[in-house]
């Protein structure tokens, strides 16, 4: 198995962030053919999608969390920024992890489809996402 950790940098700003770059820098550098992409965040408070972005959705996306984990006092883990309970929740609704099958040196995304980062946790400017790649 391939692994390898990647550094992003959210600006400290709620974001969906496209990885599908990293991924494709990742699969092109180890040679990755055929096989599963796996990726992986360490985080408490952020979670991966399969998502359309460039088009709303990402927007849309950020806008239905809102709605469904308010950043106010409702929370009781406190600590952080008002609201931040919400953020440690926002895995269980959007895992921290995402399996892809490769084939041909592509992940097999539809055309629409992106990997992406979701983080709401404007306490923390910086992720890691741990790529793996188990060749089949």
């Amino acid at each position: 198995m391939h692994s390898e950790e990647v550094e992003v940098h959210t600006g400290g700003r709620e974001t969906v962030r496209d990885l599908s770059a990293e991924c494709t820098r990742f699969l092109r550098e180890i040679g990755g053919d055929e096989g599963l992409l796996h990726l992986w965040v360490p985080h408490a408070t952020a979670g991966v999608a399969v998502i359309e972005t460039g088009a709303g959705s990402d927007d849309d996306l950020l806008a239905a969390l809102h709605d469904l984990l308010p950043a106010d006092d409702r929370w009781k883990h406190r600590h952080g920024s008002p609201g931040h309970g919400r953020d440690h929740v926002l895995p269980a609704l959007i895992p921290p992890h995402v399996s892809v099958p490769v084939l041909g040196g592509r992940m097999t995304l539809g055309t629409w489809q992106s990997v992406c980062l979701v983080d709401t946790n404007t306490d923390n400017p910086v992720r890691r996402v741990r790529l793996s790649f188990l060749a089949g």
